[in-house]
């Protein structure tokens, strides 16, 4: 079974129909580093891959004329990622160095990443990246107010790619970068048009540095502690205001029902493992729908100088794994960071505190948790 940082990284890219993402696709295939990459795809016929196909390995999965490989869900999405691993093994095809997922416009993310995280054998060969998503300059305001997996696109998102900036009105573009912002407070935002952003670089936004494969902790949680980069290039002239607190560290937004907020929590002291598994358990049983994403490090009591990892969509988490030593030693502070829809930040904060020795009047049930029916396998800590 491959290590950790040895696990294929996969990147999920997603955004609105029309916004550009066969476009972007196209443009990073032509980039050497994905000479040995596998591209997923839910209908062939939709993404419209300029590459000239060369050879066929089965019915699913493609060989591009540079070596990518492209494959089309068929069935279960767990079955396209269990096909690829079986080719590996098996020889019939090429060792992969990442995978990419383009999902289709009116998807919600949050199924796609919950099929490298949730299933045991897929998240023992695979490792959730992150998420891109690309957003229309011309038509995005529109479209976030219209359609709810928009929203969650945005919401969930690693990095924002904008598209079409050069064709967008002057005048709303400086709304629907605030709008943004204040959806996703921690994701960078690319520029669609410049040529960064057509590199496999823009894919980049996993717990490694893919260069060192050392942990960077701050650029995966994209901690309020540190000012987070909410633009590139022009985008910076822009006014922010959209909610900074860098007090409570949250951002939010209300409209049209909608209530997504992002904030942090940070806590000195080393954690028991089981009052963490049951804070984990607590918020995920009884709030899972609404617990978008859930990343942490986090010093506990049994091996503090060996942070625990934690990373979480909706109820579906992935395997807890230890990092070997603090990647910063002179930060040492648990972290966890939280994107949710209609999910006070007071109640989360109140729960961890509750969990992690803070006095509360009602302290909640190891009991209640044991008979769970949502409770996942493998969760343990």
């Amino acid at each position: 079974m491959p290590s950790i940082n040895e696990r294929i990284p996969v990147s999920i890219l997603t955004g609105f129909l029309g916004a550009g993402k066969s476009t972007l696709l196209n443009r990073i295939l032509k980039d050497s580093a994905m000479r040995d990459a596998a591209v997923i795809i839910n209908e062939f016929g939709e993404v419209g891959i300029d590459h000239m196909l060369v050879e066929s390995s089965n019915d699913a999965i493609i060989e591009l004329a540079d070596g990518c490989l492209c494959c089309t869900v068929r069935g279960e999405l767990v079955d396209t990622l269990a096909a690829l691993v079986d080719g590996m093994q098996t020889g019939k095809i090429k060792q992969v160095s990442r995978v990419v997922i383009e999902t289709t416009g009116l998807a919600d993310p949050a199924p796609v990443m919950q099929s490298v995280m949730g299933h045991p054998v897929i998240a023992s060969y695979f490792d959730l990246e992150g998420v891109v998503t690309v957003v229309d300059a011309v038509n995005g305001l529109s479209t976030l107010d219209n359609f709810p997996e928009a929203v969650r696109q945005v919401a969930v998102a690693d990095r924002l790619v904008l598209s079409k900036a050069s064709l967008a009105d002057p005048e709303s573009l400086p709304e629907l970068l605030v709008r943004l912002a204040t959806l996703n407070p921690r994701a960078p935002i690319a520029d669609g048009d410049h040529d960064e952003a057509g590199t496999a670089a823009i894919f980049a936004n996993g717990l490694y540095d893919p260069a060192t494969k050392i942990p960077d902790v701050d650029r995966w949680l994209r901690d309020e502690t540190a000012e987070p980069d909410h633009a590139h290039g022009h985008h910076h002239e822009h006014g922010h205001d959209h909610h900074h607190n860098h007090d409570a560290h949250h951002h939010d937004v209300n409209r049209h029902g909608e209530e997504i907020r992002s904030y942090s929590i940070v806590h000195d002291g080393p954690i028991d493992p089981a009052s963490l598994e049951m804070f984990v358990d607590l918020l995920r049983s009884t709030h899972g729908e609404k617990l978008l994403r859930m990343k942490a490090i986090v010093r506990v009591t049994d091996r503090p100088e060996q942070p625990l990892v934690l990373h979480g969509v909706q109820a579906i988490f992935h395997p807890p794994y230890r990092l070997p030593a603090w990647p910063d030693p002179s930060d040492r502070r648990t972290r966890l960071v939280v994107i949710a829809k209609d999910l006070p930040e007071a109640y989360v904060r109140e729960l961890f505190d509750a969990f992690t020795g803070k006095p509360q009047v009602d302290r909640p049930d190891r009991a209640a948790l044991e008979d769970n029916p949502l409770a996942i396998p493998g969760m343990r800590l």
